[in-house]
């Protein structure tokens, strides 16, 4: 189970250091795509596997929005490639996309990871502990209880 939060620094290649408590979990195959918000999703094989199976059910020869949904998320996908050092290289579309220069913040998110910006991550963070109390509450509403 991917959790916790680490932080760590794009070298001038394009490297980026998986931390290694979720090395294990990500196993040697693993996937990066673009996700919502402007991060990256990191998804071990098995979890991507399933993802992508229900992406391929999608009709996106006949609706447009299963399309662009298929596009957005598979069109920019990598399988990741770990180095002897613990490192994968992430293309400039990626790190473009979501605005990834040198610092940067992974967040275990349980089946799979995000990775983000460190300030863009910041402020998104800080939002999140201003506001907790109400998204509790309507996630309550939606059957959730803490």
């Amino acid at each position: 189970m991917l959790r916790g939060e680490y932080s760590h620094n794009i070298d001038t290649k394009g490297r980026l250091i998986i931390p290694s408590k979720f090395r294990e979990d990500l196993g040697e195959n693993f996937f990066i795509t673009k996700g919502m918000e402007k991060c990256l999703y990191v998804y071990p094989e098995k979890e991507w596997n399933i993802f992508e199976e229900k992406l391929n059910k999608l009709p996106t020869t006949t609706d447009k929005k299963a399309r662009d949904l298929a596009h957005f998320f598979q069109g920019s996908a990598i399988e990741g490639e770990l180095d002897k050092q613990g490192r994968t290289l992430l293309p400039s579309t990626l790190r473009g996309f979501a605005h990834l220069e040198k610092e940067v913040v992974f967040i275990g998110m349980g089946k799979r990871a995000e990775i983000w910006d460190k300030a863009r991550w910041d402020a998104k963070n800080a939002e999140l502990e201003e506001n907790i109390e109400d998204i509790a509450s309507d996630m309550e509403a939606s059957g959730f209880s803490i």
